[in-house]
């Protein structure tokens, strides 16, 4: 008999603390607020993000420029190569075929080298602008009481609760360009 009564108010205990367990937890879950936007369109929106293009489009034109010079030159001593390849003695056309080689090779590597200056350009330039869009980001999420903010770009939420989500665009903009003044 003292077990089954044992065994009924350990039964009553874990259903009391059940319920209340539920009830904390749907009380968070109430309180739990979640914001969304698109990151690229909040960092394109920043008054310092066309500077930065500008600065990356003009270095990056700098580098189209010398890649079609040194391009047109590499043209120019293939064409004399070939036009005088039936005339040259064979230590002549050797030692040119080399040069061209030579030519192409640093032409290669110089457009390698560019592309990895171009890249790292560019994060330099986007990393202030990132780390103040984090910060605005973070003070918001402390403000509103936000317990996450998700990114929606490349598609990664199809689908957001609206009674659970708000869209924070708009917030975030405002924010970013009331900053830029």
């Amino acid at each position: 008999m003292r077990r089954i009564i044992l065994l009924f108010f350990a039964f009553l205990a874990l259903t009391v603390s059940a319920q209340t367990a539920e009830k904390a937890d749907s009380a968070l879950v109430s309180t739990i607020i979640i914001g969304y936007l698109s990151y690229d369109s909040a960092l394109h929106a920043m008054p310092d993000y066309a500077t930065a293009q500008q600065q990356l489009a003009n270095l990056r034109e700098a580098y189209q420029k010398e890649m079609n010079r040194v391009e047109q030159e590499f043209n120019e001593k293939y064409e004399a190569f070939l036009d005088g390849q039936r005339d040259f003695p064979r230590t002549i056309l050797l030692k040119r075929q080399t040069e061209l080689q030579q030519l192409m090779q640093r032409n290669i590597d110089f457009k390698a080298q560019a592309q990895r200056e171009l890249q790292q350009a560019e994060t330099e330039a986007m990393q202030p602008l990132r780390q103040r869009l984090n910060q605005v980001l973070a003070t918001l999420a402390r403000e509103c009481r936000y317990a996450i903010i998700i990114n929606t770009d490349a598609n990664a939420c199809p689908f957001i609760d609206p009674l659970l989500g708000k869209d924070i665009q708009d917030e975030v903009n405002a924010i970013v360009e009331e900053q830029a003044l």
